[in-house]
């Protein structure tokens, strides 16, 4: 389980208890079902009918690579890490869980509640959105009912399931406590927040709602410096699960849209610069010549504050609608210009047709976003799960020689990066020379 540091708290479950029969002797006589379910049989509220539905379809995932140091001769790989997935299609086996889980292994495992334990292969992995996809052989499975989760709303309740802690199958509630989450590093995030306890090992699980349906998956916790749950974890909402896991199996890697322009994020010094009162939106840096941003009318300067009728957070948010949209599909944006609101549509290019996208002030390649600087193109924004994060390049970095030839300006840089195959970077990084291998 991936964790950030901050520190919060979370749920009562005991206060929850108590205010139920206070809520139900204020409901009106006319009220046809109490706010939680009862089992009168039992004299108890619960959710287990909806839930124990799901539990089945809940699997661990051990991932196997290769041992470290002596080995007694054989060469059997042996576990490196292990969390959790989710059976979506019982016919056909497939389990979805997190990119962060299988990374680095080469062989892996799926261990059921019934005990039964499948060989599982590798469908397909996608860094910027941290899922993977796997597929074991098997019959008698069950699957988990998916939901889209654009009917989410903050305050509906929330149940995180996985293998925590080494521990066998475990269910946490909690609520959703915010929607849209961004800033944790990845290109693709519209993160569900919920303070389900949820730990290492949870990784990979579904987070369910009160019916026992997958509106997420449990990817990520914010950590006060124990390593412990802390009431704040993060879930990749349904609604690009879903696409990414069809991307997946359709051909084995994700391929995302692209509008041509060229986003960086607003913050508190940024806004004070254009004389915004607000600190949330994504910062037009450049648009592409021919591009859909340009004929949309996109300037640079421009800060986009909702996208399909969703507020914009930061540059994220824009990448993970546009990132999961089919080509030809209009975009609805509402942007500021000289602290006026305007609006505009953009429409999604197919993926590959813009290998580097050029601005007259910013480029785009191979995942870096790249402006002039003082000493040269400089690196201000690297994409999370690109070329350029997987090669280590970072925002900040100064570009000085591409496959050992000098990259003065922009115009430069563009052409020695439109090519196939690897490039060769030489970048400063604060006093010291660093050399990038770009694939």
């Amino acid at each position: 389980m991936r964790r950030f540091n901050l520190r919060t708290g979370g749920l009562s479950l005991l206060a929850l208890a108590m205010a139920v029969p206070l809520l139900l002797a204020a409901a009106p006589a006319t009220a046809q079902q109490s706010p939680v379910p009862f089992d009168a049989e039992r004299g108890v509220f619960t959710f287990a009918t909806g839930l124990e539905r799901a539990l089945p379809a809940v699997v661990q995932v051990t991932t196997l690579g290769q041992s470290e140091g002596p080995s007694s001769g054989d060469n059997e790989p042996r576990p490196i890490s292990s969390g959790s997935g989710a059976i979506i299609d019982a016919r056909e086996g497939i389990v979805v869980t997190n990119n962060h889980v299988v990374e680095g292994g080469r062989k892996f495992t799926v261990d059921m509640t019934d005990g039964r334990i499948f060989d599982a292969t590798l469908i397909g992995t996608d860094k910027a959105t941290d899922l993977a996809v796997l597929k074991i052989e098997a019959t008698g499975l069950s699957q988990i009912e998916v939901v889209n989760s654009d009917s989410l709303r903050t305050g509906d309740l929330a149940f995180a399931v996985g293998y925590p802690l080494g521990l066998d199958q475990t269910l946490t509630m909690g609520v959703i406590s915010g929607l849209g989450r961004s800033g944790m590093g990845d290109r693709i995030e519209d993160y569900i927040q919920t303070d389900a306890a949820v730990n290492s090992g949870n990784s990979g699980g579904p987070l369910l709602d009160s019916r026992g349906r997958l509106i997420g998956i449990n990817t990520s916790i914010l950590s006060g410096g124990g390593g412990g749950n802390d009431g704040i974890a993060f879930a990749v909402p349904s609604r690009i699960m879903m696409y990414v896991v069809a991307q997946l199996r359709e051909t084995g890697e994700v391929k995302r849209g692209t509008t041509g322009v060229i986003l960086g994020s607003l913050n508190a010094e940024r806004s004070r610069d254009f004389g915004l009162g607000i600190v949330r939106g994504a910062v037009v840096e450049d648009v592409a010549p021919g591009s859909s941003a340009e004929a949309g009318g996109l300037r640079r300067g421009d800060v986009i504050t909702r996208i399909q009728n969703r507020p914009v957070s930061n540059a994220g948010t824009v990448a993970a609608t546009v990132g999961i949209a089919a080509p030809g599909t209009q975009v609805e944006v509402v942007y500021l210009r000289g602290g006026h609101e305007a609006r505009t549509t953009m429409t999604v290019e197919a993926p590959g047709e813009r290998p580097v996208i050029s601005g007259a002030d910013a480029v785009i390649a191979r995942g870096a976003a790249v402006r002039p600087g003082s000493d040269g193109p400089q690196v201000f924004a690297v994409e999370g799960g690109s070329s350029a994060a997987a090669a280590g390049l970072q925002a900040g970095d100064v570009i000085r020689t591409v496959d050992g030839q000098p990259t003065a300006d922009l115009a430069g840089l563009a052409r020695a990066l439109d090519k196939t195959g690897e490039a060769a970077l030489s970048v400063t990084r604060g006093e010291e020379t660093v050399e990038i291998r770009l694939p």
